[in-house]
């Protein structure tokens, strides 16, 4: 039994870190979290809370810093509980991050899997796109900030790090306006008030700020205009969402246009969109970017398939699955989203996508029922991950992989492992993308293969009695794939290797070129990729 008792000062070093970020030392055989530790630090830590197989402690000196950590820039770090890792170097972020997911697939789902290390954000500071500020009242003025962690004690900011200047800016427009016209911020405990928070979403096109509000009265409504485009030249509308209940819910059911523009533009990849305040938008938009095409690369689709996105908002990953699939269909339970998705594929000219707006349970069943057996189901849940219904749906459907998409890598194990163990899935790919720099969370995404027993034979070969060649024997297909990829950053296909190697004079086998019909045109090897395939066949010796 562990000998630590409440207010024990300890010292130690840090070992390692817990899932949400907190630094991890032992004493008296026991694991201590301590927040705002860096691993290798040496400290004196006082144990605020000792529970049965772990204790709660916070640092009260640092003897001996860690070379991972560094000294803060934002002033509100550690109290407002926005950041996490502001004291630690960006590496280091990484490096737990990649141990995060990989502990999660391990622990939690059974997976030995090794993640290649994390994809760096190109930004670590005002990348975020949209904020969410809580309003309220210090030292007879209105402010803005963020809860104080595990509190509703409002820590005020003036600028935040994270977040698009814009944001910021936008919000101390808006206490300006609040104090010189008399509009107090909501009380939680007394219900009264009427400002409840401040809703920004900063794009490429412009900018949109949403007033969640108990009534729907906005006082002064042309000087709030004022303010705002006084402060945000690129603002394109200003909405008011109205919340009357006593709730933690963030926004109302609707959105109402007070000034301007009901929807906000934006590009993403090679089409623009349009999305309201209600539908959901990732945060960091290069690295959005990144993980779309990460992710539809997993999916592996062709002209002949159909693809599934579930908890599809207002269509990006639908229309880049589009854009390579048959058909794409997406679902999504938000109306506001649905009609933004809707919109947004008529705009990229998409003719081959179909949005349902129901939850992902819902349409997966229904879809199931209308016997559509897409090739390929790609999930982005919410936080708690999939529901019973959603999972049993895509077993039915049996798709050939599952592409999963996930702010929270244990919700992403969990489920892996129950697709694994009653549909037979494996997890062959993951990689994770650092989309909430300074925070503890990390994006990942991963594909899940199943072989289809109807769609597959086994054939048992005897290698001795293939007439290979011994350029043949040299290297497969994949490690020549990998050295191009590697050396010139080209994706090239089994296709393009076969035809640079027929050509070269490396034999193939009968058919393996052949298209299925005669009348089938097939793509031919671009002269780029050409010369980076004979480039790696030249490294494996093969001419």
């Amino acid at each position: 039994m562990s000998g630590l008792v409440k207010n024990a000062l300890i010292t130690g070093v840090v070992e390692g870190y817990t899932s949400e970020g907190m630094g991890v030392l032992r004493a008296e055989g026991m694991p201590v979290f301590v927040p705002e530790a860096a691993r290798g630090d040496r400290c004196a830590v006082r144990i605020v809370k000792v529970l049965k197989n772990r204790a709660y402690g916070r640092i009260e000196q640092i003897l001996e810093p860690s070379l991972h950590r560094t000294e803060a820039k934002c002033p509100a770090f550690p109290r407002c509980g926005g950041c996490d890792f502001q004291h630690l170097f960006y590496e280091e972020e990484l490096w737990l991050k990649r141990r995060r997911v990989e502990d999660a697939l391990r622990r939690i789902g059974g997976f030995d899997a090794e993640v290649p290390p994390v994809e760096a954000s190109p930004q670590i500071a005002g990348y975020r796109n949209k904020a969410v500020f809580p309003v309220g009242k210090k030292d007879g003025r209105t402010v803005f900030g963020f809860y104080r962690s595990r509190s509703h004690d409002i820590v005020p900011i003036e600028r935040c790090l994270i977040q698009d200047p814009r944001a910021c800016a936008l919000a101390r427009a808006v206490c300006r306006w609040a104090d010189l016209c008399g509009v107090e911020p909501y009380d939680e405990k007394t219900g009264d008030g009427l400002l409840r928070s401040i809703f920004v979403r900063a794009g490429q096109q412009g900018s949109q700020l949403c007033l969640i509000t108990r009534t729907g009265r906005v006082p002064a409504p042309g000087t709030l205009i004022g303010q705002c485009r006084g402060a945000c030249p690129d603002l394109r509308g200003i909405l008011v969402s109205v919340n009357p209940e006593r709730t933690n819910r963030l926004m109302g059911r609707t959105a109402s246009v007070l000034w301007g523009e009901e929807r906000l533009h934006d590009r993403l990849g090679a089409w623009d969109f349009t999305l309201s305040p209600l539908s959901f938008y990732q945060v960091n938009h290069p690295q959005a970017e990144a993980l779309y095409r990460e992710a539809v690369d997993m999916a592996g689709l062709d002209r002949r398939q159909t693809a599934l996105d579930l908890y599809c908002g207002i269509g990006t990953i639908t229309l880049h699955l589009a854009e390579r699939a048959g058909r794409a269909v997406g679902a999504e339970i938000v109306p506001q989203a649905v009609a933004d998705a809707v919109e947004n594929a008529a705009r990229a000219g998409m003719d081959n996508v179909r949005f349902l707006c129901a939850d992902a349970g819902q349409a997966a069943a229904q879809l199931a029922r209308e016997g559509l057996r897409p090739d390929v189901v790609v999930v982005d849940p919410p936080r708690k991950g999939l529901d019973r219904r959603t999972i049993d749906a895509i077993l039915q459907m049996s798709p050939a992989r599952v592409v999963y998409i996930a702010c929270d890598c244990a919700s992403l194990a969990r489920d892996a492992a129950v697709l694994r163990d009653k549909g037979g899935y494996s997890l062959t790919r993951v990689r994770a993308f650092d989309m909430f720099p300074r925070t503890a969370n990390v994006e990942t995404v991963v594909l899940l293969s199943k072989l289809n027993s109807k769609q597959h034979i086994e054939v048992e070969l005897n290698l001795d009695e293939l007439d290979l060649t011994a350029a043949e024997s040299k290297a497969t297909y994949e490690e020549i794939k990998a050295y191009v990829l590697e050396h010139t950053g080209l994706k090239v296909s089994h296709l393009y290797i076969a035809q640079v190697k027929q050509k070269y004079g490396i034999i193939e086998r009968e058919n393996y070129n052949k298209p299925k019909s005669e009348n089938a045109k097939q793509p031919k090897c671009p002269p780029e990729k050409e010369a980076a395939i004979m480039d790696a066949l030249k490294h494996f010796h093969m001419v």
